[in-house]
């Protein structure tokens, strides 16, 4: 528990949606894009965000989402991150690995390249399309040990 505590308070996650998810209790998306929308900030339950615009390219999804975590977290050169790239259901493995050479980057900009890094389908919306990214600062390196330490499980390698 005190772990957790911990890590909580150093990682941050933000999501955006092309599509949202279909609400199984309804049967209907739990909100309506139109088929050139985005929407930043969306939920893993299909709660809608802070703000839909026209479709942008992958570099500018970055610079937005990027941004708003930096708001929060201060990125520093001087510090040790991990990343993660989570496909929301529906989004391909390569428009994926798109915008996460886009996240590397922006992140170069800064000066950082993260000590920990995964991209994939981790915790899904079920047919949402779309991704989050999570940043982690990692302020002990036990906590980086943690994040690689071996394991078997379906959805970590």
């Amino acid at each position: 528990e005190t772990l957790a505590n911990e890590v909580v308070k150093n990682i941050k996650t933000i999501g955006v949606a092309l599509s949202a998810a279909t609400n199984p209790e309804v049967g209907k998306p739990g909100f309506e894009l139109k088929s050139d929308e985005i929407e930043y900030g969306v939920g893993i339950h299909s709660e809608p965000g802070y703000r839909r615009e026209k479709i942008k390219p992958s570099k500018e999804l970055v610079d937005e989402l990027v941004g708003k975590l930096n708001d929060e977290m201060h990125l520093d050169k001087n510090k040790k991150y991990a990343v993660l790239v989570n496909g929301m259901g529906a989004t391909p493995l390569m428009e994926q690995y798109v915008f996460s050479h886009d996240l590397l980057n922006k992140l170069d900009e800064f000066g950082i390249k993260p000590d920990f890094m995964r991209v994939g389908n981790y915790l899904t919306s079920i047919d949402m399309a779309g991704l989050s990214l999570t940043i982690f600062e990692i302020k002990d390196d036990k906590w980086l040990n943690y994040l690689n330490y071996p394991v078997k499980t379906i959805a970590w390698n």
